[in-house]
């Protein structure tokens, strides 16, 4: 396999991240390292949001054209939290320690908690991701199923 350096802008356009991966398709997975709004490093919490995101698969889907799966594990740092947003995509959540708050848009916030699941789907507005502890970290894992291509993530647009 061959490794390539790869860019990738942050949905603000406001980070660039540099980051070594084991294949050419891996370019189109760092939109995920986007997920939960601005990150400004992979492997690095970033101040603003208390997020780290850490990629860990970008593959086309066999035998679905013009899709790819993304997978990724997010960590919220105590008492951190992401900005509403939207994927685009159908998301599937997995926590693996802690406990988030997640909410959609017409639905009630929920907590899920180390071994619950929760899932987005592509039209859904993800008005709230949220660590439920002040004091102890949270991670999840993330697998997306997206157009290939897309961004993982859109902020809302603001408005008027």
């Amino acid at each position: 396999m061959h490794s390539a350096w790869t860019r990738a802008i942050s949905p603000t356009g406001t980070h660039r991240v540099k980051i070594k991966r084991p294949t050419m398709l891996a370019a189109t997975a760092f939109s995920a390292t986007c997920l939960l709004a601005s990150v400004g490093n992979a492997h690095a919490a970033d101040t603003k949001n208390s997020t780290v995101v850490q990629p860990l698969l970008s593959e086309p889907l066999t035998g679905i054209p013009g899709k790819e799966v993304v997978v990724l594990t997010v960590e919220y740092l105590p008492g951190g939290a992401s900005l509403p947003h939207r994927h685009d995509a159908d998301v599937f959540v997995y926590v693996l320690e802690g406990a988030v708050i997640m909410q959609v848009d017409g639905k009630e916030p929920v907590t899920v908690g180390k071994g619950q699941t929760f899932r987005e789907t592509p039209t859904d507005i993800h008005r709230q991701s949220a660590n439920a502890s002040k004091t102890e970290p949270a991670k999840f894992v993330v697998f997306m199923v997206k157009d290939s291509g897309k961004p993982a993530t859109r902020p809302l647009e603001k408005s008027p």
